[in-house]
């Protein structure tokens, strides 16, 4: 809870997931080599795709411990439910070598059904986009999906965990809905922790609940509008930003 993070969002060239692998790999590097000018002692790769096409690159050009994620099929898998899993990700990382391995892991496990979400990114970061855009989006999809059949749903892309509400609206509200945001977390500290990298610095203002400062670099038009939301959203939490 007393790191310092620097967040920057490729508002420029996102989404990412609808583009040529080589393409997302440059922009992926790029922005490594930037964040590591920071002066950061650790990176998280906090977007699927980017991960699927470029984190071997990232890992090795940096002098650190670099995290990525993919989409949580494990905890998925672990729940031991008998019906089919769904994987909602982009078209990029449902192609991807990296997923298809994963998929070949635990496919003697659980019947595992990717299902591409291509739009899905832009309608959620539209400025003036609303729930039912959402909600239509998510009924075309799974029009064509039994879901009595289905037992748990993964998210494989930051972005979803925001219409998470809109999912269950449309699926059920039976049906487990896995993220691997907290699973990425947690691997970081335990990264950190390994490597004697954790701040654990004693508060200096004990009424903020998490002491953590975030720096923000945000990419295209309406940086300082995205940055300020970003801001509002944390400062909720007790979070200090810059």
């Amino acid at each position: 809870p007393y790191e310092e993070f620097v967040y920057y969002a490729d508002t420029l060239h996102s989404p990412y997931g609808n583009k040529p692998e080589e393409i997302v790999r440059s922009l992926s590097v790029k922005v490594a080599e930037f964040l590591t000018l920071m002066g950061i002692k650790s990176l998280v790769v906090a977007c699927n795709t980017a991960t699927s096409v470029a984190i071997n690159e990232i890992r090795k050009m940096c002098p650190f411990p670099v995290i990525g994620m993919e989409p949580a099929l494990k905890p998925a898998v672990e729940l031991g439910l008998s019906g089919k899993i769904l994987v909602m990700a982009t078209p990029l990382t449902l192609k991807s070598k990296k997923f298809n391995e994963l998929v070949h892991h635990y496919k003697h496990r659980a019947e595992i059904v990717p299902v591409p979400c291509d739009g899905l990114v832009e309608i959620i970061e539209r400025k003036h986009s609303c729930r039912q855009e959402v909600k239509e989006y998510l009924s075309h999809l799974f029009s064509l999906v039994n879901k009595v059949d289905i037992s748990a749903i993964v998210l494989g892309c930051t972005h979803y965990v925001l219409i998470k509400k809109e999912i269950l609206h449309v699926l059920g509200e039976n049906i487990a809905v896995i993220d691997g945001n907290w699973g990425t977390a947690r691997h970081l500290r335990t990264v950190l922790q390994n490597k004697c990298l954790l701040n654990s610095a004693i508060a200096e203002k004990p009424h903020i609940p998490l002491k953590v400062r975030v720096r923000f670099y945000i990419s295209g038009v309406e940086r300082e509008e995205r940055i300020l939301q970003c801001k509002q959203l944390l400062q909720h939490e007790g979070i200090l930003c810059e």
